[in-house]
This record gives structure tokens, C-alpha cells and sequence, in this order.
């Protein structure tokens, strides 16, 4: 299937699966023309690479595990893979350190408004 077919069945647009590609999560065949060739696996690995985006990996840390993730059920499994637990660490750390630092601006901002809202009720 060439490359609309592919955005159509998995609902990604064109410039994401080139640039999936770009990254080497993807890897179309060529046709002698040069046009990309998708088949039906590659519907699964879009699917795959779109579930580990929603978890919050970076498409560096996709490319080194997307061979260690199954689909089962809808769900990715993982299987055994070098260094596949410390990247999903590493990730996890720093997910919830950006949490943190969301959750301090949060605090930051809820102040500024309160004060902001006390200033106003005061006029």
C-alpha cells in the first residue's frame, strides 16, 4: 500500500510516517519509481510507535525498544530486551521530574492569580 492508504487505515497524516521513517521506525520498501510500499505490519508498527509516543518516549528511545514491544489484545507487551528496563527508567525518572517541575510552576501560578484576584477585589 503506498503511503495515503497507510495514513488512512492508521489515521496518521503523511508527514508523521515520513518522519517515523526519517527516524527508522519505519522502513517502507521501494518500488522502482521510488514511491514508499507499506504492508500490513507496518499498520502494526505505526500503532506500536503511537502507543510508546502516549506513554512519553521520545522517538531516540522508540527506535531501541520498539523491537522488544508486541501487540496483544490492544496492549503492548513487552519482551526481553537488553537494556530495555533501564530506558524505560531513565524515561520514567524523567517524566516525573517534569511532573514536578509542572506541579512547582502550578503552585507558582496559583499564587500569582490569588494574589492577582485579592488586588483586584480590593479596587
Amino acid at each position: 500500500m503506498r503511503i495515503g492508504a497507510l495514513a488512512r487505515r492508521t489515521g496518521v497524516n503523511e508527514r508523521l510516517l515520513r518522519y517515523y521513517e526519517e527516524q527508522g521506525l519505519l522502513r517502507p520498501a521501494r518500488r522502482a519509481n521510488g514511491y514508499r510500499e507499506y504492508s500490513e505490519p507496518d499498520i502494526v508498527t505505526v500503532v506500536r510507535i503511537r502507543a510508546l509516543l502516549a506513554a512519553g518516549l521520545p522517538t531516540t528511545v522508540i527506535g531501541q525498544i520498539l523491537p522488544c514491544v508486541h501487540t496483544d489484545g490492544g496492549q503492548l507487551v513487552p519482551e526481553p530486551c537488553p537494556d530495555m528496563v533501564t530506558h524505560l527508567q531513565r524515561e520514567h525518572a524523567r517524566i516525573d521530574e517534569a511532573i514536578g517541575q509542572l506541579r512547582a510552576s502550578q503552585r507558582a501560578l496559583g499564587a500569582l492569580l490569588a494574589a492577582a484576584q485579592e488586588q483586584r477585589e480590593k479596587r
